[in-house]
């Protein structure tokens, strides 16, 4: 069994509170800072396509007509 490390995050009495209501009966704070964490990456991932899809494609030249 790996032992994880213990790491001391100070946050204000508020964010505590609010963490703990936010986890579900039974889970653990590293539980939820990680599912916090791939909402976080995934909410990024999703706006980056957003900025990308928005550009102006005629700007961009295709792999196959760039010659060295």
């Amino acid at each position: 069994m790996i032992m994880p490390a213990v790491k001391r995050i100070p946050v204000t009495e508020q964010v505590w509170k609010e963490l703990a209501e936010m986890r579900l009966a039974g889970q653990t704070y590293t539980d939820l800072l990680a599912e916090m964490i791939d909402d976080r990456k995934r909410r990024r991932l999703e706006e980056d396509v957003r900025t990308w899809n928005r550009r102006n494609k005629d700007s961009y030249v295709s792999l196959s007509e760039i010659k060295d």
